[in-house]
């Protein structure tokens, strides 16, 4: 893992849900390659321990809303002068069988992850058109392609953003940009607070034998951020040891 140097000097980062976990991890990759490397998020206090554990930006913002997501890339431009990568991470999980599902349920989850993808990737097109260049990275899930009890609302979400993905390349490609997905499986805190016995039961489910390493989802990002990706668009990359086959 980490072996391929990019060189990222010069470009800014922005990356939602950044406060923890594969975002963070993300973030440290995109640092390590000389980016501007913004971690935005909901949670002031994580994403500002975050940036300064990695020598990158915050930014509290909530993806949800329009103005925020706008203020946020406007003050990244106004700090370095451009934009050049968005990676949509930012996510919530309101888990329950469909039945017992609220409406708000069911809005707040739709609203961060589908909604924050595309509220990010609109507000970040104009600057892209303007460098004739720019890469959107969109992390979906396992449970978007093949459902999952108790989900609903979150498969529902993370198929939406492989839809979007593809749409968005077809309508971004004649400027330069390109639109991929991750899918990724990754040994995060929520995989780490899974009993033993169930987690080996997963375990055995993946053809590698293992879950990945979060820095293995931030090696796949900096791929698609790089110009050696350039040809690569509307792409489903699942980086999960073959679980998804």
């Amino acid at each position: 893992m980490g072996n391929i140097r990019y060189d990222f000097s010069g470009h800014t980062i922005a990356i939602t849900g950044g406060g923890r976990g594969i975002g963070l991890e993300m973030g440290r990759k995109f640092i390590d390659a000389g980016a501007n490397t913004y971690l935005l998020d909901y949670d002031a206090a994580a994403s500002a321990k975050a940036a300064e554990s990695i020598g990158a930006r915050a930014i509290a913002v909530d993806v949800s809303d329009t103005d925020a997501v706008e203020a946020a890339v406007a003050q990244m431009v106004e700090e370095t002068g451009r934009l050049d990568t968005v990676v949509n991470n930012a996510g919530i999980l309101r888990d329950t069988v469909l039945w017992k599902l609220t409406d708000d349920d069911w809005d707040q989850v739709l609203a961060i992850h589908a909604g924050g993808t595309f509220r990010m990737t609109r507000a970040a097109v104009p600057h892209f058109r303007a460098q004739s260049r720019g890469r959107i990275i969109n992390v979906s899930s396992y449970t978007g392609l093949h459902g999952n009890i108790g989900q609903a609302n979150y498969a529902t979400a993370k198929a939406g953003i492989l839809g979007f993905t593809r749409t968005a390349a077809k309508e971004l490609a004649r400027f330069g940009v390109t639109v991929n997905a991750i899918v990724p499986n990754a040994e995060t805190r929520m995989v780490e607070s899974i009993p033993d016995a169930k987690k080996a039961e997963l375990t055995a489910q993946i053809p590698m034998g293992r879950f990945g390493a979060p820095e293995e989802m931030a090696d796949a990002a900096a791929f698609l951020a790089s110009d050696e990706a350039g040809y690569i668009t509307g792409v489903t990359l699942a980086v999960d040891g073959g679980l998804s086959i």
